[in-house]
């Protein structure tokens, strides 16, 4: 038989399932509606900044936009002075990006949004020791949630496994699930009698392979951000490439194939996948720079949502939020964002609602919904342009409407690339700082209407100190 933790009634306890970066987050929107937080978190955290099993893409590439970079600050003030601090860039968008789309190559025009860069280690670790430095909340490591309390009512609590083997129940007024792509929510829900969630998905089978690099002697720093993105319009396999500046004068280059086009491991090869793409700037970059890792890889990069918020019956005291609802293609860079944005609508809800209050749950579930929707809807649509993608969607945006959705998105990125006014626009909606219906503003559509206010670029916009770079290569 489980045991059972004490509790006295007076306690008002929220149980954050998953302690990583959706959950410790999550953990900062209950503490101060809760007498207590506990986290449940199955792996053991590292005492310094480094990859860890419960983070499988840990090594690889993350940008974190200023709409997620926002949300963080406004629930843990001063996080990210710390995270600069620690050795984060803050890139401009787009000024400090080299960016060649589908279309071209972007002019580098004035930064009105940006994006911080740096390891996802060193992120993760800041957020969490200031989002857990508080007697409020506990953490027990090594532990694992089993299941859930209650009945299709009311959650009550959840059932975790300790690192005894011992099963032990904790009950709760309110359950975060914040635990990632591999969340037993539905499950666990379609047990205590609910019907199951409506469930959406793209795959286009995506392998990224990543490699960390010493930046060259004499390379500005920070190096601005360098994309070569496919063609999606080519019906061809899509093939990219990203190189980003961390911390510690390195970057981390991340090449990425959907299916049919996936990298290897082969260190040998890497560069030469590097000089397949459209262009060859990053292979050029990776010439000039010292390889400080092999060659990583993960195929994690499924798109899939899980509609909670559309369930007619839900139980009171539970809501989920991170990959466990909302999972998206990496390579958009919107998942951290997307979390932390998650997060802070939850504590928004219980601002609102002046605490754990009937009917929290639903509304809490709905604005996280809400604020997941945009950059799932810009990822999806983006990896249905891709052969043999594996999709099930029933979003009319991305079944009737699709087409009609991606001629404007074409046309409106295109015109970005030449028109200020237009990227402006369209950067605050990639950045998650403006939603989707900035696009649709009259004030926007007017100047789409005017087209190009720049010639088209023929080569990288590269200034004379990141150029300098490529001719010091050996």
């Amino acid at each position: 038989m489980a045991e059972t933790a004490p509790r006295t009634q007076e306690t008002v306890h929220g149980v954050v399932l998953g302690g990583g970066l959706a959950g410790v987050l999550a953990a900062r929107a209950l503490r101060d509606h809760v007498d207590k937080v506990t986290v449940i978190e199955r792996d053991t955290y590292p005492d310094r900044p480094e990859p860890r099993k419960g983070v499988p893409q840990g090594r690889h590439a993350h940008i974190l936009w200023s709409g997620g970079a926002e949300a963080i600050e406004a629930l843990l003030p001063g996080t990210l002075d710390r995270l600069r601090t620690a050795g984060a860039h803050r890139i401009g968008v787009k000024q400090d990006m080299v960016l060649y789309s589908a279309y071209g190559w972007q002019h580098r025009f004035p930064a009105s949004h940006y994006a911080l860069t740096c390891s996802r280690p060193l992120l993760d670790g800041t957020v969490r020791d200031a989002a857990l430095n508080d007697p409020r909340i506990e953490v027990l490591q090594g532990t694992e949630a089993q299941g859930l309390l209650g009945d299709r009512e009311r959650v009550t609590g959840a059932r975790v496994r300790t690192p005894d083997g011992t099963t032990r129940d904790l009950p709760a007024d309110l359950v975060v699930d914040a635990t990632g792509r591999g969340s037993r929510l539905k499950h666990w829900l379609t047990t205590l009698g609910l019907p199951p969630a409506t469930e959406e998905s793209v795959d286009t089978g995506l392998t990224y392979a990543t490699r960390v690099f010493r930046a060259p002697t004499g390379a500005p720093r920070p190096f601005p951000v360098v994309s070569v993105y496919a063609d999606h319009r080519t019906g061809r396999p899509g093939r990219n490439g990203l190189l980003l500046p961390i911390e510690g004068d390195r970057w981390i280059i991340t090449l990425s194939g959907t299916r049919g086009g996936e990298p290897t491991t082969d260190e040998d090869h890497f560069v030469d996948f590097a000089r397949a793409l459209r262009h060859p700037l990053i292979a050029d970059l990776i010439d000039a720079a010292d390889p400080l890792t092999p060659v990583r890889t993960t195929r994690s990069t499924l798109n899939r949502r899980l509609h909670l918020d559309r369930l007619a019956r839900r139980p009171e005291g539970l809501v989920a939020l991170g990959d466990c609802v909302v999972s998206l293609n990496p390579i958009h860079g919107h998942g951290m964002s997307v979390a932390a944005r998650s997060a802070h609508a939850l504590e928004t809800c219980l601002r609102r609602a002046g605490g754990l209050k009937p009917g929290l749950a639903r509304t809490a579930q709905q604005a996280i919904a809400a604020a997941a929707d945009a950059p799932w809807l810009l990822s999806a649509s983006q990896d249905l342009c891709y052969p043999d993608n594996r999709a099930d969607v029933s979003d009319p945006r991305l079944t009737t409407l699709a087409a009609q959705r991606q001629g404007f998105a074409d046309l409106v990125t295109s015109t970005s690339l030449v028109n200020q006014r237009v990227c402006d626009a369209l950067t605050a909606v990639t950045t998650l700082t403006a939603p989707l219906a900035h696009l649709e503003t009259p004030e926007f559509l007017t100047a789409l209407r005017q087209g190009p206010a720049r010639p088209p670029l023929s080569a990288p916009p590269l200034n004379a100190a990141e150029a300098a770079v490529l001719r010091r290569t050996p």
